[in-house]
């Protein structure tokens, strides 16, 4: 490499010094304790650095070295600006989310509000249980144990694998940071006779079953939710919270638990990603069809994603109530916002809940959220063994893995984005 200066190379300045040739296209001349830079191009560069040696001086080649050139400020403001964008666009929405779902609190003045928290304050569930409404109620599992966290799955009756990969990875989890944690699966009815035998056979084995008197279909997926209600208040009423959530999403029970052992406010709790404005389905031919006479509002109240929500013992009892008022034709988790709006009770938005998101896989972060959804069995094994096992992780580590997370889930989403409009393009063509 051929340097470029401005002093003859015979001089002493050079011969008491070393030349420093640097990689990055800067060179600088370093005397043997006072390093000086000189003159570099206007950027962060970082270069190898290999010293010449001063035979004259009896001086051997020194080792490799990196040298930094510098940065005016308004580089370092450049660069620190786009590090906080970057985190702005990554953690925005959340924080944003955080912000505006904040809904307040409901008055309890209205005389019907107080009528059904007064109701559900008096209700004795000796006459409940009277109720044949349960094929499979497998009440004893929670009649002899106070339980801090009961888990109810929503789960289609033909999905024994699916069911039998929970009971193996989160739904093992029976204790958390001391408090019992228990999970149970509610289903309605199969179809078929021979699926009806292995769900008893099941049940027998398991004693996790809860199978209402219907017919399991998505039309009666809102029945199925009012039936956990029913089965939670009458045969667990020492349950202190309910997670509902689906067969495809993963748990973090200790993160969920921690969370809630951190809450001051122990009554009205129903927390959950919040849905806001979400409009009413008014299209006849639609699955979710919903009919203005029987829901004449523009749009729903506030309410959970129905993928996974906790509720206290006193809102479970609150729904209960007033059930009734509200018609089961709308989806399952509207159906609870409803009945909570009419209890006097706020739901109260957490970003940790993916909703229908699914969450890229990274150890901490899954640590640190509490659900993913739409999650493959074999993804469940996976995650559930790296998760539950090794340390914890440190703020840092959190930190970064979040960071990964967003963006892995980001990018995750864009591609599917493209393959769902390729799919639909080449629909059309075919068409």
């Amino acid at each position: 490499m051929q340097l470029q200066h401005d002093r003859p190379l015979g001089s002493p300045f050079l011969r008491a010094g070393r030349v420093d040739a640097v990689s990055a296209g800067c060179w600088a001349v370093t005397q043997p304790r006072r390093p000086r830079y000189g003159r570099c191009p206007a950027s962060l560069c970082w270069g190898e650095t290999t010293a010449t040696a001063d035979p004259a001086a009896g001086r051997a080649p020194t080792a490799m070295q990196l040298t930094p050139c510098r940065l005016r400020t308004h580089q370092w403001c450049f660069i620190l600006f786009n590090v906080l964008l970057f985190h702005v666009l990554l953690f925005g929405a959340d924080l944003m989310e955080e912000y505006f779902l904040r809904s307040l609190p409901l008055s309890y003045t209205d005389a019907k509000t107080l009528e059904v928290r007064e109701r559900a304050r008096k209700l004795h569930m000796d006459p409940l249980k009277a109720n044949l409404s349960f094929t499979i109620s497998s009440a004893a599992t929670c009649s002899d144990q106070e339980v801090f966290l009961l888990v109810l799955v929503c789960s289609s009756p033909e999905n024994r694998t699916r069911r039998n990969v929970i009971r193996q990875t989160w739904g093992n989890t029976t204790d958390a940071r001391g408090y019992a944690v228990l999970t149970l699966f509610a289903l309605g009815k199969p179809a078929s006779v021979t699926t009806q035998l292995e769900i008893n056979e099941e049940a027998e084995k398991h004693r996790d079953i809860i199978e209402g008197s219907f017919i399991d279909s998505p039309e009666t997926e809102t029945q199925k939710m009012l039936m956990s209600m029913e089965w939670t208040v009458t045969f667990c009423p020492q349950a202190r919270y309910i997670l509902k959530t689906d067969e495809d999403v993963f748990v973090g029970i200790p993160s969920l638990a921690g969370f809630l052992l951190s809450l001051t406010k122990l009554e009205d709790v129903y927390i959950g990603r919040v849905i806001h404005q979400a409009a009413p389905d008014r299209a006849p031919q639609s699955p979710g069809f919903v009919p203005v006479h029987q829901y004449p509002e523009e749009f729903y109240p506030d309410y959970c994603d129905g993928s996974a929500f906790v509720m206290s013992q006193d809102v479970a009892r609150k729904v209960y109530v007033v059930a009734e008022e509200v018609p089961v034709s709308v989806p399952p988790d509207v159906f609870v916002g409803i009945c909570a709006e009419k209890a006097g009770v706020t739901p109260i938005h957490s970003s940790r809940f993916s909703g229908e998101k699914h969450i890229s896989y990274n150890r901490c972060c899954y640590k640190f959220i509490f659900t993913s959804s739409n999650m493959k069995e074999d993804e469940l094994f996976k995650d559930w063994k790296e998760t539950s096992g090794g340390g914890d992780c440190s703020l840092l580590e959190t930190y970064y893995s979040l960071v990964s997370c967003k963006v892995l889930t980001y990018i995750d989403k864009f591609k599917q984005f493209n393959l769902d409009r390729i799919k639909n393009e080449v629909l059309h063509f075919a068409d």
